[in-house]
């Protein structure tokens, strides 16, 4: 039987860490988004990360405050909105200090009733590991086009 050696284990277990760190730091901001801690939402991103939406895109903590609040005042986010983000299908790629993910969103509104999903799409997000762990640099959102709620039968 054939036994790594100590830097390799350790290389395996810090590779794991990393990779748990980052898949539940994608699940931390979906869970802050539908929060009302805005201060641990935009510290999930880098001083000077990206937020790139299509339709309003936001760089540094400052403009990220300032896209969150927006979309708190409009209710399309955070408590009360009757909102849910979900994230799943998160594929991580590690390199160093640097990382990718790749995940599928789901967006839930009317949670307080009857859930619909009302849109879905794609994060492409990328990561640098600072001294206060990982933090997004950008996170791309695409949304797919031929998203439609589900329609009842006739």
């Amino acid at each position: 039987m054939v036994h790594a050696g100590a830097s390799e284990l350790d290389a395996g277990v810090r590779t794991v860490a990393d990779e748990l760190e980052i898949r539940n730091l994608v699940a931390r901001l979906a869970h802050l988004a539908d929060g009302d801690d805005i201060d641990a939402y935009v510290d999930c991103f880098a001083v000077d990360g990206r937020w790139e939406h299509p339709s309003a895109p936001r760089r540094g903590h400052a403009d990220i405050r300032a896209g969150r609040l927006e979309r708190v005042a409009d209710g399309s986010v955070g408590p009360g909105s009757g909102t849910r983000h979900v994230a799943t299908t998160v594929e991580v790629r590690l390199d160093g200090d640097r990382a990718t993910a790749r995940s599928t969103w789901l967006y839930v509104t009317g949670t307080a009733g009857a859930p619909v999903v009302a849109s879905t799409g794609t994060y492409d997000d990328e990561f640098t590991r600072t001294g206060n762990g990982w933090r997004i640099t950008v996170r791309h959102i695409t949304i797919d086009n031929d998203t439609t709620a589900p329609q009842e039968q006739p």
